[in-house]
């Protein structure tokens, strides 16, 4: 029997479902699971919505209580980082946190030899240049940082600029709304979302944002204002405008040059644009894939963590959710994704085809090697979701780069509208607000496998004229 672990580093939903499909698909071996957060493994899409809202406490975001968690034999690393991988070896190398042995019979500190290895570690919040340091300027990526924003949109009343008007700076801006405070909403795109869902769709976003009192801004930013410390020396800081540029992008491609907090001006690169003024800021600009600890040159991490169909990076090492940009079967290029459904589903799949691999490499008697014959494929049907006030956002297949959009408005004043969308000829989205899930199932299945654009926009309207919304 092997005494080498199946590691799993990231204990996110990608995480948290592999470490359980590994366990019922048959390892017996033992099982780590890391993380470089101390919580146990939580939701995430809850943080820019009821967590943030206040609607929700921060228990009701956990994916399982510890004891739930006992039944797995996990060897669990809470709040420990993992900085390095050697593929050819699969060890990893970690970082102090929870659980983490000091020299435990001779071994290196920090180094875990491994039988395999599954990295979901996720993505990182994106911030700007100059923006280090500066109280009040905040990102939402992680329960800590939702607790602390939530903390300050307590009391309302407060000027929030949000700079981003993807899903997160929406989704933040309708909370922060119906908290009672001023909200601007910043983006490069003029029209919130339309990267993701298009201009028509995106338009009616925007005008929901607009009825309910969102300031909207197309700009990038150019710097930050800060108030100048007292007399004392102390006071300064605090962030107090956000600088857009003037005439569009700055020479840095929209972003802000930086300028050290509390100099009481605008960070340098400032060039005379508008000037929002802010008691907070959260910066909703995108995201990265965390892979900066991947240097084996055997690895691929251009834009995430490459690997072929069934989410292996290399022999034995496997990726799954956020982080992963795999050979998407149907669609003939490679995709990343960052939707909750596509982590947990990912995370099944890939334990499933490491535990394959492991069996056919494992000697015949292994105890720990689990019985799985061959690997399979991730061929998912995408969806992701955004909850803005009242709306409901659905969408199934791919939405974002699409070249060709049909969008039906149902009832424009309930924003109830479906769009289809189109890549190279084929249907390879749909999007649905405001209907109801029979309906929704129905356009799904237009999209379930690439169908060529006409035989889909047949197939799409029939599904629309089945139901009393007949546009």
């Amino acid at each position: 029997m092997t005494a080498r672990p199946i590691a799993v580093v990231g204990a996110s939903a990608a995480g948290l479902a592999a470490v359980e499909a590994l366990r019922r698909f048959g390892w017996r071996g033992p099982l780590t699971l890391i993380g470089d957060e101390p919580h146990l493994p939580y939701d995430r899409p809850p943080l820019s919505k009821q967590l943030l809202h206040g609607a929700w406490e921060p228990e009701k975001l956990l994916l399982r209580t510890a004891d739930q968690l006992d039944p797995l034999d996990l060897d669990l690393r809470l709040g420990t980082r993992a900085t390095g991988l050697d593929v050819a070896t699969r060890t990893l190398t970690l970082d102090g946190g929870v659980g983490v042995p000091p020299l435990e019979r001779g071994r290196e500190w920090g180094k875990l030899a491994c039988a395999g290895v599954i990295i979901a570690t996720g993505v990182a919040a994106r911030s700007l240049p100059g923006a280090e340091g500066i109280a009040g300027v905040h990102t939402l990526r992680t329960l800590d940082d939702a607790l602390t924003l939530r903390g300050l949109l307590a009391g309302g009343g407060r000027r929030l600029v949000i700079v981003g008007n993807g899903v997160l700076g929406c989704e933040a801006a309708a909370v922060a709304r119906e908290l009672g405070h001023e909200v601007t909403l910043v983006g490069i795109a003029e029209i919130p979302m339309a990267a993701a869902v298009g201009a028509e769709v995106g338009e009616l976003l925007a005008e929901e944002h607009r009825d309910r009192g969102v300031q909207l801004r197309t700009g990038a930013v150019d710097g930050f204002e800060t108030a100048p410390a007292d007399s004392s020396g102390t006071g300064g800081g605090q962030v107090t405008a956000v600088r857009l540029a003037n005439g569009g992008t700055p020479g840095n491609g929209g972003v802000a040059s930086g300028g050290p907090p509390g100099s009481g001006g605008v960070a340098a690169g400032g060039g005379g644009g508008s000037r929002l003024p802010a008691d907070l800021v959260l910066l909703a600009i995108g995201s990265r894939p965390a892979v900066e600890w991947l240097a084996d040159p055997a690895l691929d991490t251009t834009d995430g963590l490459r690997c072929d169909a069934y989410c292996a990076a290399a022999p034995g090492i496997y990726a799954a959710g956020d982080v992963a940009r795999w050979d998407h079967p149907q669609h003939g290029r490679p995709l990343r994704f960052e939707h909750r459904m596509n982590a947990t589903e990912q995370g099944m799949a890939a334990a499933r085809n490491l535990l394959a691999e492991l069996a056919a490499e494992a000697p015949a008697g292994d105890g720990d090697a689990a019985p799985v014959q061959e690997r399979r494929p991730f061929a998912p049907v995408p969806y992701f979701w955004s909850d803005q006030y009242d709306l409901k956002i659905q969408a199934y297949g791919l939405t974002a780069g699409a070249d060709r959009i049909e969008t039906t408005v149902l009832d424009r004043a309930q924003r109830r509208v479906v769009a289809l969308y189109g890549r190279d000829g084929s249907a390879v989205g749909v999007l649905a607000a405001g209907l109801p899930p029979r309906r929704l199932r129905a356009l799904r299945a237009v999209v379930a496998t690439p169908l060529a654009w006409d035989e889909a926009r047949e197939q799409f309207r029939a599904a629309l004229a089945s139901g009393q919304d007949t546009p």
